[in-house]
């Protein structure tokens, strides 16, 4: 199916971008989410009577998440978790437990924006953390793991 790109998608493309997807990924997720139309000859020419309104729109939330990344980089979060004696957590935590953290400290974060490439952690220590605020703009955190 070809879609007309409303907004940056990662590994697809950039704003007003024509691209070829599977009918399933453009119906199912980038349509109902607004971040693309099928491009038919009536919604190109809406979209181009638009363009001006949608990269402005999309200026306008790229400066936001660079202006909270400038925020948000070098904090730490702590979250504290019970522990055996050998450091190792009964359980763990995963980016629910950060992004609460982050919500104590007066940001609201999505889960889904915060990175653990190697999954949840299950001992006591300091992790280093990527939050992705935008498709372009990542800020990095510290979270400090500790003992209840």
């Amino acid at each position: 199916m070809q879609i007309i790109l409303l907004e940056k998608v990662i590994n697809l493309g950039n704003l007003g971008d024509v691209v070829k997807v599977k009918d399933g990924y453009a119906r199912n997720f980038l349509i109902p989410r607004r971040m693309a139309k099928r491009a038919t000859p009536a919604a190109m020419a809406e979209f181009e009577a638009r363009r001006a309104e949608l990269e402005k729109v999309a200026a306008e939330k790229l400066a936001a998440a660079q202006a909270q990344a400038e925020k948000l980089t070098g904090l730490t979060v702590s979250v504290a978790r019970k522990a055996g004696m050998d450091g190792r957590l009964f359980g763990s935590v995963g980016n629910i437990d950060i992004a609460e953290g982050l919500k104590t400290a007066g940001f609201d974060i999505d889960k889904a924006a915060i990175r653990l490439p190697e999954g949840p952690f299950k001992a006591i220590g300091e992790f280093p953390v990527d939050v992705a605020l935008h498709t372009d703009v990542v800020a990095s955190i510290t979270v400090a793991v500790v003992a209840e």
